[in-house]
């Protein structure tokens, strides 16, 4: 079932969000898909979810067929080059794909887990996410940490966030034992980008982000009724 496909619409529309300080572009497509009962029912009946060793994420993924990823990124590929202008020499490389489920309850969660995540400091470097199932599930993040003001880690000052992360930490003691859904002392909610089905995002690796999680309807193994996910991971290189 690798070979399984899913249909773009032809005149799909995209809305831009701008976000934080440096006013970074989120892309948003509603009703991306013609119709994704095939890949929900894919999910269901054929992928394999496991929790992966190499990830912080707080539930388990599956690998999603292959040209589901194809047709993703051959009706956006050319929107992300021209919206975050991606210099022309460099190359699309896919560097992860899966379907995500949320499954471990907060008692469960590490510091990492409880605190807004960046993927990556690199700039080329972007998270496509698919909202799948066609319910009311937690929507997607986006914070700023307090101390240092920053809402989008890059190169130049990763080790001073990460610095200044630990410090908070040494100075005021970990955060709560519970998913990150809300401002705290050490980061601002200042965004969020509403979970609706078939709406497909487009955001860098490099924002502090995080699900807000609602634990009755997100921690969930199934995915007929979890909050079920596409996440593709791109680079140009």
């Amino acid at each position: 079932m690798n070979d399984l496909a899913i249909q773009i619409k032809r005149d799909i529309k995209l809305k831009i969000m701008t976000v934080g300080v440096d006013k970074t572009p989120v892309i948003i497509i509603d009703d991306f898909a013609i119709d994704t009962h095939d890949i929900i029912a894919h999910a269901c009946a054929h992928a394999e979810f496991k929790a992966l060793d190499n990830t912080y994420y707080p539930g388990i993924r599956a690998p999603l067929p292959k040209n589901y990823v194809i047709n993703v990124l051959q009706a956006i590929y050319q929107d992300i080059c021209h919206i975050y202008n991606i210099p022309q020499h460099l190359q699309l490389k896919p560097q992860e794909a899966y379907f995500s489920l949320i499954t471990t309850a907060a008692t469960e969660l590490n510091l990492l887990q409880r605190m807004p995540h960046f993927d990556t400091s690199r700039p080329f470097y972007f998270a496509i996410l698919h909202y799948l199932n066609n319910d009311k599930h937690g929507n997607t993040g986006l914070f700023r940490h307090k101390p240092t003001g920053l809402d989008k880690i890059e190169t130049h000052n990763v080790e001073y966030y990460l610095t200044s992360a630990q410090r908070f930490i040494n100075n005021n003691g970990e955060s709560a034992q519970e998913y990150c859904i809300r401002s705290n002392e050490h980061f601002e909610l200042y965004q969020q980008i509403e979970y609706k089905p078939n709406r497909l995002v487009i955001y860098p690796g490099q924002l502090l982000h995080s699900i807000i999680i609602s634990p009755e309807k997100d921690i969930d193994p199934n995915p007929e009724t979890g909050r079920l996910t596409a996440n593709v991971f791109i680079e140009f290189t």
